[in-house]
């Protein structure tokens, strides 16, 4: 599948159209007094020229810092606006989300970050833990029958 060209008057109003439409959905009026825009911009950060840019479909949709705050102030994954802004196609993100088999490894920091685990003092033990786990070799099979 075709990604979109970002800079495509279709695929702006396209993107334009997916966007209101989520702003609706999560309870911005958008009407011409009802203030959404402007509670949009301040909560996400983004200015309300750019938002009213990206909603009329005359703002091109290719700032991933832009994309990321939308993203994350309307509790969407970041992949889905890329889709919809038309910087990646639906294969692309598959391919992303879905590493090869044994290719991903990551830090017991960010093992920590994707399990949400925030407390300081949570954090800090399941790190230790992950790294002496790591620093461990597996039994073997006679380390294990000897257990048993």
């Amino acid at each position: 599948m075709e990604r979109n060209d970002p800079s495509d008057p279709k695929a702006r109003q396209g993107f334009a159209r997916w966007l209101r439409e989520q702003l609706e959905i999560r309870g911005y009026d958008l009407s011409a007094r009802g203030g959404g825009r402007t509670k949009f911009a301040d909560e996400s950060g983004i200015g309300r020229a750019t938002i009213s840019r990206i909603l009329s479909g005359h703002g091109t949709t290719t700032d991933t810092a832009t994309l990321a705050r939308i993203a994350e102030t309307l509790h969407i994954s970041l992949g889905e606006v890329l889709v919809r802004a038309g910087i990646l196609n639906p294969n692309e993100l598959t391919a992303i989300n879905t590493p090869a088999p044994g290719s991903r490894r990551i830090t017991p920091d960010q093992a920590a970050d994707e399990l949400g685990i925030k407390d300081v003092q949570g954090r800090r033990l399941f790190i230790a833990l992950a790294q002496t786990l790591q620093r461990t070799p597996p039994p073997d099979d006679a380390d294990r029958a000897a257990e048993n």
